[in-house]
């Protein structure tokens, strides 16, 4: 059965909710202390600045990542390393506005592990569970959506060529209900895919160029694309737009760029590696370029995963004591 769209009077309740809601971030922002990202060699414009805030679900405050934000500032993401024992689940965490329960439990029927990654404005969330949990890491999993977190649904690219284990990731989705994700080949290889969730219907993603692999990360209610792929063994994040015009994303100096979300302004977040090993999130924007946005308490380890229209980032970040700790960063009026 095809997945509703909102009534056009819901639609404009919730433009209402978000011109409040944007109206209450810049007021917080004004009264909150605020730390700046660093710009990047060669960028147009000076960086924007974000307050950071750590969000950890206590039922595990030692390792928590924050994969993405819709408008009403509902966050996907999940706690546990994945090592044996330490198996993830998945959750969604609301604004106190919204439930007295902030983070409410989002985990795939019968499955062992479970990581929510994404998510549109509309109660659809995706991501991808696992019936095991084994020792050495390595575990099948299959992609999964599911509507208003009762409706789960599983989501497996149709080839025959699989890797072993089987990997089947969705990895966002958009308020067409178009998600995007990726499976693996027999050689290991990651092909991106995108996914008609009200049609049930496939399309592989083919990049310009010698890349052997790639994945679609994130999806843009526009239908632009963005995601990473690995071209000459280096891996470079990418934009896709839906008029098939195709921009390489290296950040300067970086040995590696991953390309993790996207908005309908066609910023790009994601994470680069620079020649220390030490990893940074980043933000791009057509206009200004690619900035460095690192959370303070972070120590050389920060990703950026999600972003929303309003420039809200989320994220995680490894701190002084090696846990890994969920990250919000919202930016500056």
């Amino acid at each position: 059965m095809p997945v509703k769209s909102p009534t056009s009077r819901s639609l404009g309740e919730r433009r209402s909710r978000h011109r409040a809601r944007a109206l209450l971030v810049t007021a917080a922002l004004a009264s909150g202390a605020v730390l700046g990202a660093g710009a990047l060699a060669g960028t147009a414009a000076a960086a924007p600045s974000y307050t950071f805030t750590t969000l950890n679900n206590q039922a595990d405050p030692t390792f928590n990542q924050l994969l993405g934000i819709n408008l009403d500032g509902v966050i996907a993401g999940y706690f546990g390393s994945g090592a044996q024992g330490h198996p993830n689940k998945g959750y969604l965490l609301y604004p106190s506005y919204k439930t007295k329960d902030n983070y409410v439990n989002e985990n795939f029927p019968g499955s062992v592990q479970t990581q929510v990654t994404g998510l549109n404005d509309l109660g659809v969330s995706v991501g991808f569970s696992s019936r095991q949990n084994n020792t050495n890491g390595v575990n099948e999993n299959d992609g999964f959506y599911v509507v208003r977190g009762h409706a789960f649904h599983t989501v497996r690219f149709p080839t025959s060529n699989n890797s072993t284990p089987s990997v089947n990731q969705l990895l966002g989705v958009n308020d067409n209900y178009i998600a995007v994700g990726f499976y693996n080949d027999a050689a290991g290889n990651s092909h991106g895919y995108t996914y008609n969730i009200n049609k049930h219907r496939f399309r592989a993603i083919k990049l310009p160029g010698k890349a052997t692999s790639n994945t679609a990360a994130a999806i843009n209610n526009r239908g632009d694309i963005a995601g990473f792929a690995t071209v000459d063994k280096v891996t470079e994040a990418f934009l896709l737009r839906s008029n098939g015009h195709f921009k390489a994303l290296k950040v300067p100096g970086a040995t590696s760029t991953n390309a993790f979300g996207v908005n309908d302004q066609d910023e790009v977040v994601g994470a680069y590696t620079d020649n220390a090993n030490k990893m940074h999130g980043f933000t791009w924007t057509p206009q200004h370029g690619f900035n460095t946005v690192d959370d303070p308490n972070g120590i050389g380890a920060t990703t950026i995963n999600g972003v929303n229209d309003f420039g809200e980032l989320v994220g995680f970040y490894t701190d002084a004591a090696g846990n890994t700790d969920g990250m919000l960063a919202t930016p500056a009026p």
